[in-house]
């Protein structure tokens, strides 16, 4: 498996996140993480782009703000909500440096957890790594929702994942942005995990920290979101099976990248 990473040098890492009605925690969130790339040695350039995916609240306004005393920040900005899926997509697809780390701007996962990535990416150890929360802080419906759509997905890709479901992910860029990702939901990061999968790429995962919720809500967002993963993890899996059985041929990895570098 091919790795990437130099040990006698830092690396260059664009943060990629979608924010929708943020603007309670933004501020903090973002500045955050430009203290940590800004002070950590393994960490060579880098950037912050943030989609925002329409927000109703002054997360805009907040945003253009932080960026007069941040220019690595970049904003994306959708005139109207099209979902998690769609602003991940469109904050990977702004990225330009060789790893992107993705993150949700809620401040649930702590930009520090990647203190534990960097030894492991700077020593070649892999392509694609992913946290692993070891206590979640969402509430218990959500973790039951996580663990049972997680263990699914691992018995459907033959795989043993801790954490299927994960945001917080590094993951080599041209890789990253070749993925054809199609989840329009909350639910992008299980097909982010199942992509790299099918491409026979282990994910290495690492214990990471994950923080209760700062901010907004979910409520009745909770029902919709359970029936679109188990939509999504069903749709994921069947296509798995094809592609096992010959019906379907998945590009490999190097094909997707070539065309990403076009």
């Amino acid at each position: 498996m091919p790795t990437h990473g130099d040990a006698s040098g830092p690396i260059g890492i664009s943060v990629a996140a979608p924010a929708y009605n943020e603007a309670a925690t933004i501020a903090d969130v973002v500045t955050e993480w430009q203290a940590y790339l800004r002070d950590t040695a393994m960490v060579g350039e880098w950037e912050i782009v943030v989609c925002d995916d329409g927000s109703t609240d002054t997360t805009a306004d907040i945003l253009e703000e932080l960026r007069v005393g941040c220019p690595e920040l970049v904003i994306v900005r959708f005139d109207r909500n099209r979902g998690a899926g769609a602003a991940i997509r469109a904050a990977i697809g702004h990225t330009r440096l060789e790893w992107v780390l993705l993150l949700d701007s809620d401040g649930q996962f702590p930009i520090a957890n990647l203190d534990r990535f960097l030894g492991p990416v700077l020593a070649g150890e892999g392509t694609a790594f992913s946290g692993a929360r070891v206590r979640k802080a969402d509430g218990a419906a959500y973790q039951w929702g996580s663990a049972a759509s997680g263990a699914v997905s691992n018995l459907l890709h033959r795989t043993r994942y801790r954490d299927f479901n994960s945001i917080f992910k590094l993951v080599h860029g041209p890789l990253l942005r070749a993925l054809p990702l199609e989840a329009g939901g909350m639910n992008c990061s299980t097909e982010i995990t199942a992509r790299v999968a099918e491409l026979g790429r282990t994910w290495v995962e690492i214990p990471i920290e994950h923080r209760p919720r700062a901010g907004g809500g979910r409520g009745w967002r909770y029902w919709r979101g359970a029936r679109d993963r188990a939509l999504l993890v069903g749709y994921l899996g069947y296509r798995h099976w094809l592609q096992r059985r010959g019906v379907l041929r998945a590009p490999s990895a190097n094909e997707w990248i070539r065309r990403e570098v076009r």
